[in-house]
């Protein structure tokens, strides 16, 4: 049965209101078809107030074949909206259930791009392990600022297609991961799936840990997040994203203007 789509409206983008059930039934297609180079990308709070900022980021938010609601506290406050998400798909996790779900598909073929030296191989490896097969096909940690060095993505263009893979899961940190997929992915045409999700990599090696269980159910995943690198997160988390709040209430009264010229929801 042909899945109905829907969509949730939250600030500037328009998000599908799907299951992951029905995100996997939809990448399943996409790989059956060999069609298309659809990008998965996954809002929350942080990717919402920097599509506030980054036209060229919104761009490719406004391109993405999927773009599906990453976090339970954003999933929480759209309930507020006349078309809540039915769930929160958060992308690390995401990951592990793609992997799994297309562990007997042998025409399934995963790369994966980012990550510090090592931290990808690492991943490579547990991957496979727990897959039962080379699910992975390859795996690369570009140099920093290797957005801007021609000659190393060409290398990596020249990985990727030798790799036979189909999927690549890049995580290079929001936006440059999203922005580097649109600028570079039409030279890799056998990829018919992209994600773009951040720190999965370095979940996936175990140089992260998931938030418990506990902190997951009480919407708390961000503040574990906080705990283990609370330098790095101080400010993303109880500076830059309380904007969010300020934005969403605008949308919730109805004079929320998207910065980029659109015309004014109203919700």
């Amino acid at each position: 049965m042909k899945t109905i789509i829907s969509y949730t409206r939250i600030l500037n983008i328009d998000a599908l209101s799907i299951t992951e059930k029905q995100l996997l039934e939809m990448m399943d297609s996409q790989l059956e078809n060999k069609s298309g180079n659809g990008v998965l990308v996954t809002p929350n709070l942080d990717h919402l107030v920097k599509l506030q900022r980054d036209k060229a980021f919104y761009d490719c938010y406004k391109k993405a074949q999927w773009v599906t609601c990453d976090s339970r506290i954003l999933q929480l406050f759209s309930k507020l909206l006349k078309r809540p998400f039915p769930e929160a798909i958060p992308g690390s996790s995401f990951f592990s259930h793609f992997y799994e779900h297309e562990k007997h598909n042998v025409n399934c073929k995963i790369f994966i791009l980012g990550a510090m030296d090592g931290v990808a191989l690492e991943a490579q490896r547990r991957i496979n392990e727990k897959a039962g097969r080379q699910i992975v096909v390859g795996a690369y940690s570009p140099s920093y600022g290797f957005e801007k060095k021609e000659e190393e993505n060409k290398t990596i263009y020249e990985i990727i297609n030798k790799s036979g893979a189909n999927v690549v899961l890049v995580g290079v940190g929001c936006p440059k991961q999203e922005k580097w997929i649109f600028n570079h992915k039409d030279k890799m045409p056998d990829v018919h799936i992209w994600m773009a999700l951040g720190a999965t990599i370095d979940f996936e090696a175990g140089n992260i840990k998931r938030a418990p269980q506990i902190f997951q159910k009480l919407y708390l995943e961000w503040f574990y997040r906080f705990l283990m690198e609370p330098k790095r997160m101080f400010k993303r988390y109880f500076i830059d994203d309380m904007l969010f709040f300020y934005y969403f209430a605008k949308q919730l009264l109805g004079i929320y203007r998207n910065p980029f010229g659109h015309d004014l929801f109203a919700e």
